[in-house]
């Protein structure tokens, strides 16, 4: 009997231990999550994951977006709150509506109310402070003849390209240049050589992240472009918003979303 007693001491010491081992091993966890945690679906669920899709914070939400100044946003149910990046609660789950922070602030919905927050979760009486202006370098100018645009380039090559084309928009960027003929859009870089033909529908940037890996679309589907001029992911998406803190917003052709990073790694499985 005492033998069997004490086996049952020794195994309950094995279990707590175990247990203390778990409780140290997800304190760890938390204190290395850092900078560079992109939302990971698994399923329905969504946790963080570093960049090699290993998943740091646990699967604990129903909707998950990127860390933009050290907060992301969650979903569980119909409410959204805050975290830092080890996982810590920033905020209660109790917005209706949440959006990434800027610029120290963050717009939610509350009780049918809109206001902005800081990162505290305190709601901000003051207005946003007004965006400092950025001068994108420019890398050359419009040529125009009969009707049609070419570039000339000043800032890092001599090329210019000769005016034939309806429609040309500076990325500010690589030496890439977007260029439409009739309805179609492709990719010139500093050579003037198409990287990207004239058979898209369209190619989308933003300043607000500097012109950064701009949509394509083709037929309805969407996919990036690369620094290179050349795509970052196959047209396969049914949606795609622009790279935030380097990672995408995606709606996959089932219409489940998921993040992709700067590289087109995908952040989700089913």
């Amino acid at each position: 009997m005492r033998g069997f007693q004490s086996v049952l001491v020794r195994w309950r010491q094995v279990v707590a231990g175990i247990f203390v081992w778990g409780l140290l091993l997800n304190e760890a966890l938390a204190q290395t999550a850092g900078p560079g945690l992109i939302p990971f679906r698994h399923g329905n669920r969504w946790g963080y994951a570093n960049a090699q899709r290993h998943l740091v914070l646990p699967l604990a939400y129903d909707d998950a977006g990127p860390f933009v100044e050290g907060a992301a946003w969650v979903r569980q149910g119909p409410r959204y709150g805050y975290i830092d990046t080890t996982g810590r609660a920033l905020t209660l789950l109790q917005y209706s509506r949440a959006s990434n922070f800027q610029q120290g602030r963050a717009t939610v919905e509350l009780a049918g109310k809109t206001f902005a927050i800081g990162p505290d979760g305190q709601r901000l009486s003051t207005p946003p402070e007004p965006e400092l202006e950025t001068d994108y370098l420019e890398q050359g100018d419009l040529v125009r003849r009969q009707g049609k645009f070419g570039f000339r380039f000043t800032v890092g090559s001599a090329t210019v390209v000769p005016a034939e084309y309806d429609e040309i928009r500076d990325l500010h960027h690589d030496g890439l240049l977007l260029v439409r003929e009739g309805a179609k859009w492709g990719v010139l870089n500093g050579e003037g050589q198409l990287t990207l033909p004239l058979v898209y529908d369209a190619v989308q940037a933003t300043a607000a992240n500097g012109f950064a890996y701009p949509v394509v679309e083709q037929a309805g589907r969407f996919g990036y472009l690369a620094p290179d001029g050349k795509l970052l992911t196959r047209l396969q998406y049914a949606a795609a918003e622009p790279f935030v803190a380097d990672v995408a917003r995606v709606t996959t052709l089932d219409g489940k979303p998921g993040y992709l990073d700067s590289h087109g790694r995908e952040y989700w499985q089913e």
